[in-house]
């Protein structure tokens, strides 16, 4: 504690040092993320599994998609913790300019990866606050937030996602179902006697897979 209750002022080097920290525990954060996603995932390649052999092909439908989505998570969570190293890195060479300039320069590669950090459910309040301290230091710029998304891109999304059904159809029951660029209809037959007995059932399955798909969306 300072003079007057203040804290003293860091210097360049334990401000960097301390931001990369910090970074390095919301890596940490994401692992655990990732870990979570591609448990919950393993379920659901069961199930899917399981309603391909009862021939519930709606529900192998929607848990493909619901596989699709986990994955797409996946994928975005891996983008975040490049940018972080990316960042991290760039902190590094700030302080070696420090030393040849005698200050932090602003640097827009920073600014680029901070504000899609931003935009990362899991580690965006702790991205704006170190975003505000780097603003402060002088290395980036103050940003806005992108608060929405474009409707176009969205649906470029939907398709694209739609385009990836098939192919996780096909990879999990192993060619029984789905193929690049259509679905075939081989599924197994219910037996009769079993198909009216388990009708209420499937509702119930589907029911509870869209639950799960709108949680995941959310």
């Amino acid at each position: 504690m300072g003079l007057f209750g203040k804290e003293p002022e860091k210097s360049p080097r334990d401000q960097v040092r301390e931001w990369r920290s910090r970074m390095r525990r919301e890596q940490r954060t994401l692992d655990k993320q990732i870990r979570s996603i591609q448990t919950e995932e393993a379920k659901v390649k069961k199930s899917l599994k399981d309603a391909a052999k009862k021939g519930q092909k709606d529900v192998c439908g929607i848990l493909a998609k619901e596989m699709v989505r986990s994955r797409k998570a996946t994928n975005k969570i891996y983008a975040s913790k490049a940018q972080i190293n990316s960042v991290m890195m760039q902190m590094q060479n700030q302080l070696a300019t420090m030393r040849m300039a005698g200050a932090m320069q602003k640097s827009t590669e920073v600014m680029q990866s901070m504000n899609q950090l931003m935009k990362v459910p899991e580690i965006a309040a702790v991205m704006r606050e170190l975003s505000k301290e780097m603003t402060k230091a002088g290395i980036i710029e103050e940003m806005m937030d992108d608060a929405f998304e474009s409707a176009l891109g969205d649906e470029d999304e939907e398709e694209a996602a739609e385009a990836e059904v098939d192919k996780i159809l096909f990879e999990v029951t192993n060619g029984i179902l789905g193929q690049a660029g259509a679905v075939e209809d081989h599924l197994p037959q219910p037996e009769p006697a079993a198909a009216a007995a388990a009708a209420d059932s499937d509702e119930e399955e589907e029911d509870e897979m869209r639950a799960r798909l709108e949680a995941l969306r959310s």
